[in-house]
């Protein structure tokens, strides 16, 4: 039995994940392959979140977390299916940790063919025309790796 290909594409849920989306599911339909989204809850967040949120004896960290891991999976399912996919299955899968790291365990654990993700991100500020996530990928990615520059409209 022969395993299905499958696509991973990076998602940061900024405005730009959209057009990532409808690519990488594009991409999927026309290689017969599943698509999986990511999306890395950065830990700098994290870690941000739980200094604020000392002494707050209601919080938990944990529910927040697990929180936080469902409303990006209701995220990333919205934008997969403002799309209309043509019979490609998607997973959605939300790591925590440092994103280009945990992009880089999922290529190991998922084995995709392919990596998909937007060169601008979240950041309007620091490295403005690649992010950073994107630029460590260019080096680091044991797989191609396709980008969708963040001003670019064309649907194919």
């Amino acid at each position: 039995m022969t395993e299905k290909n499958k696509i991973l594409a990076a998602i940061d849920l900024s405005d730009f994940s959209a057009m990532t989306v409808h690519y990488a599911a594009w991409m999927a339909e026309k290689t017969g392959s599943e698509l999986i989204l990511i999306n890395v809850i950065n830990q700098r967040d994290l870690d941000m979140v739980r200094r604020a949120m000392i002494g707050y004896d209601t919080f938990s960290f944990p529910d927040y977390l697990d929180e936080q891991i469902k409303d990006r999976q209701l995220k990333m399912k919205e934008l997969f299916e403002g799309i209309p996919p043509k019979g490609t299955n998607c997973r959605y899968l939300v790591k925590d940790g440092i994103p280009y790291y945990e992009i880089l365990e999922a290529i190991k654990a998922e084995a995709p063919m392919l990596l998909i993700l937007s060169t601008k991100g979240r950041s309007n500020l620091a490295d403005v025309v690649v992010g950073s996530t994107a630029r460590k990928l260019f080096r680091r990615c044991p797989i191609p790796l396709i980008t969708i520059p963040s001003g670019y409209t064309q649907i194919p």
